[in-house]
């Protein structure tokens, strides 16, 4: 019984620490500069990208050709922008701490659609190149 205990408090640090883990990458990646040709690309006017633009991104993200396969999905950070936007919907008073997720959520996965089609331009350069 004392080693079931043990397991499941084990389990559970370990979990919180990967969960830890996990969101100072995303804070990580999110902190670098968004080109303008992202904001472009997904019809965002406004200068700062904030948390109601992750859906803009998203398309934009189905709209561009992957040239490594479907490993693109942000299946992560989706669910996890759900998440935070349904319990700031319920609980008004983490909503402005909902607001600063979803916003770091927007950033991040803006960062990796600029990279991404950094990416593919490379690529297309190098093609007409040959």
């Amino acid at each position: 019984m004392v080693a079931v205990i043990i397991f499941a408090v084990s389990m559970a640090a370990l979990a919180q620490f990967a969960l830890y883990y996990w969101r100072a990458t995303i804070s990580g990646v999110a902190s670098h500069a968004i080109s303008d040709r992202i904001r472009v690309a997904a019809g965002i006017t406004h200068a700062m990208i904030g948390a109601r633009d992750f859906h803009n991104i998203i398309v934009l993200n189905h709209l561009s050709p992957d040239l490594r396969g479907p490993n693109g999905a942000f299946r992560a950070i989706r669910a996890y922008y759900s998440v935070v936007e349904k319990l700031g919907r319920i609980a008004p008073g983490i909503s402005r701490w909902a607001d600063a997720e979803m916003t770091t959520c927007s950033r991040y996965v803006a960062v990796l659609m600029d990279q991404h089609l950094e990416r593919n331009m490379a690529c297309a350069a190098q093609v007409r190149g040959i």
